[in-house]
């Protein structure tokens, strides 16, 4: 099949990517849209603005399908990844008949409730896109996620427990047909065609979770790697064979491979958000001045920030930007601030502040999985960094390394459509093939003793210790 091409669908909560594979994994070409910014309309709701999913995934394929300048015959197939843990309210015939609920928006955990008359189905962010790429009333069983959706993780299949099902009171004739990572959703109709750029009849290939898709085109992970994801949401993982049914430190979530499992560990919300809300907040001169110099402004701030001594002099951030359910009054918290702290201090105190999170909660994950790793991968965008990745190694003790080249879950899709369309023979065989090597980091032992002593002193009771003030003022400022 030399000469073939795979499509890689990667909608995220901040932009869509639609990348052009060839089968060894090379990106050929791309596009990528900004999505606008989600719609608040009360305390809790959080929701993507008319039909802005679908209008950046189709916007992100014009511009790849506009650079690709191979034979669009030789396309194989569409993998297709968008976010998890979203709820979308269909009408009869496939579109929305309410916004579609953004992972954070409370509601999207909570039992399903018919207040809409023209709701005919109850579907995730994966079954909507399906349909409007294929007309089908499909969804993959592996972004159907327990404890969201009356699924049995064992069988991969609707539940038939007379409880699970009236505790979520979807009536079965609301939800979508499942199929496994790799099944053949339906193919690309004419409309999507218009839409998209892709062209008509083109397979679309049901994937997973897009934790789990990420996870697959990261590569082959041994039992002692984890991947740390770097997204709005940041989680790690771990590979599993069993299904866990009632882990304390973690949660046993859908793999991209049928019948396989991850270990997740506890992770941030609004993770990487918070670098981009610092960045905005520097406001239009700096970005004119990363703009002058013609890089990110995470370059442009990066430099800064080398220059800056591990531990930001004393400044620490702690990370809850979006509180969780059971703690409402918590808030992001900086602290530590004296006359020698600049720009570069938080930007440096936020990108601690993340790996020394994540490093408590992947200890608990491997503590009660019996378990101790001897790497990490780091993906999404900021595994760019070359001082984050740094910043990683230093705090976790191992060694960090990023795929060179680039992977993710917009590779991660590719594979499963590769191996649907036949190209390799499994799961196993076409990651090996279409990933890349990876760039390693190792740690520095100084700055790796400094962390560890942060560690200990503040960063496992930073958040119990700043509960109390934080709870007083909730009232005041709610």
């Amino acid at each position: 099949m030399s000469g073939k091409y795979i499509i890689g669908v990667d909608g995220g909560s901040q932009s869509c990517k639609v990348v052009v594979y060839d089968l060894e994994g090379n990106a050929v070409c791309e596009g990528r849209q900004v999505l606008r910014p989600m719609s608040r309309p009360q305390n809790g709701f959080v929701e993507h603005p008319d039909d802005d999913l679908w209008d950046s995934i189709t916007a992100a394929s014009r511009q790849a399908m506009a650079r690709f300048t191979g034979d669009p015959a030789d396309i194989l197939g569409v993998g297709l990844c968008t976010i998890r843990c979203e709820r979308a309210f269909l009408r009869e015939d496939g579109s929305l008949a309410s916004p579609l609920m953004s992972w954070m928006d409370s509601r999207a955990y909570q039992p399903y409730v018919h207040e809409n008359p023209a709701t005919a189905y109850v579907t995730t962010s994966s079954g909507y896109i399906t349909h409007r790429f294929t007309g089908r009333f499909r969804d993959t069983a592996a972004n159907n996620i327990e404890g969201q959706w009356p699924i049995d993780s064992d069988t991969w299949q609707w539940s038939e427990d007379p409880a699970v099902l009236k505790h979520w009171n979807i009536p079965r004739e609301m939800l979508f047909e499942l199929q496994m990572p790799g099944d053949v959703a339906g193919q690309v109709t004419a409309e999507a065609a218009e839409a998209s750029g892709i062209p008509r009849g083109i397979p679309v290939v049901a994937t997973a979770n897009d934790k789990a898709v990420e996870a697959l085109g990261s590569g082959s992970l041994g039992p002692k790697t984890a991947l740390v994801s770097l997204g709005t949401y940041i989680a790690a993982m771990v590979h599993g064979r069993e299904n866990r049914k009632t882990p304390s430190e973690f949660w046993t979530n859908f793999a991209s491979v049928p019948g396989k499992y991850l270990y997740e560990s506890h992770g941030i919300r609004r993770g990487m958000w918070t670098l981009t809300w610092f960045l905005d907040l520097l406001g239009e001169e700096f970005a004119a001045a990363a703009a002058a110099a013609g890089i990110p402004r995470e370059q442009y701030l990066e430099r800064e920030a080398r220059e800056v001594a591990p531990g930001s002099d004393g400044l620490m951030t702690e990370l809850d930007w979006l509180a969780p359910n059971d703690k409402p009054f918590r808030k992001g918290v900086m602290i530590g601030f004296d006359a020698r702290h600049t720009r570069a201090h938080v930007y440096r105190s936020i990108l601690e502040a993340i790996a020394l999170t994540m490093k408590n909660r992947v200890d608990a994950m491997c503590d009660e999985l019996d378990i101790s790793l001897h790497s990490i991968v780091v993906s999404g965008g900021g595994a760019d960094s070359p001082l984050f990745m740094q910043i990683f190694a230093d705090v976790f003790g191992v060694p960090s390394s990023r795929s060179v080249g680039g992977g993710g879950a917009g590779l991660g899709a590719a594979i499963c459509a590769a191996v649907s369309a036949g190209a390799y023979p499994d799961f196993e065989t076409a990651a090996a093939s279409m990933t890349k090597s990876r760039e390693s980091f190792v740690p520095d032992p100084d700055n790796a003793g400094l962390y560890e002593r942060m560690n200990k002193t503040v960063y496992q009771t930073i958040g119990t210790a700043t509960d109390g003030i934080l709870e007083r003022s909730f009232p005041i400022f709610h």
